[in-house]
């Protein structure tokens, strides 16, 4: 399947689920899952810093102009975006991402998966609900909501991930 196309349809899957679905379920104890940063880790491995950035911003205003959320989800996928480099190095494979295209369970293993993802999701919620607040008093309240909601979107994401994205021959 052409790039251009498979990335084009997870944009709109991911971020369908994310409008249609997911910011219209309330979990409860505040939890509120978001799966639309499994976009940006599954863009290409060697995707340059502004064209990343670029699709961050593209799908995080979109999210925001319809749920009518200011920005946030834009600030915090952007920030996503941007750790997104350091992450691939620090957990980078001994020979490199040489032969990988993309940062999936199926070609990276699901223990990859779970430290990058997992800590890219912690960092994106995080900015989230503290860019939610804005108070630093409230410091308890964002990382309550943090924890709780990191693993329903960890468990959604790598799920949808499952879905969306296919085993290599």
């Amino acid at each position: 399947m052409n790039l251009i196309i498979k990335h084009s349809v997870r944009f709109l899957i991911l971020g369908l689920v994310q409008i249609l679905l997911l910011n219209q379920l309330e979990i409860g104890l505040g939890i509120q899952a978001m799966v639309y940063p499994l976009f940006i880790l599954l863009l290409p491995i060697d995707l340059g810093t502004i064209p990343l950035l670029i699709f961050a911003f593209v799908l995080g205003i979109s999210i925001d102009a319809i749920s009518n959320t200011f920005g946030l989800h834009a600030s915090s996928l952007l920030f996503f975006a941007y750790c997104r480099p350091l992450f691939l190095k620090i957990f980078s494979p001994r020979d490199g991402y040489e032969n990988i295209k993309e940062g999936d369970s199926y070609q990276m293993g699901f223990l990859w998966f779970l430290w990058v993802y997992g800590g890219l999701l912690t960092l994106h919620h995080f900015w989230f609900f503290y860019m939610e607040v804005f108070r630093f008093d409230e410091i308890l309240f964002v990382l309550q909501k943090t924890v709780l909601s990191v693993p329903v979107s960890f468990l959604m994401a790598f799920i949808l991930q499952i879905l969306l994205v296919t085993k290599p021959r």
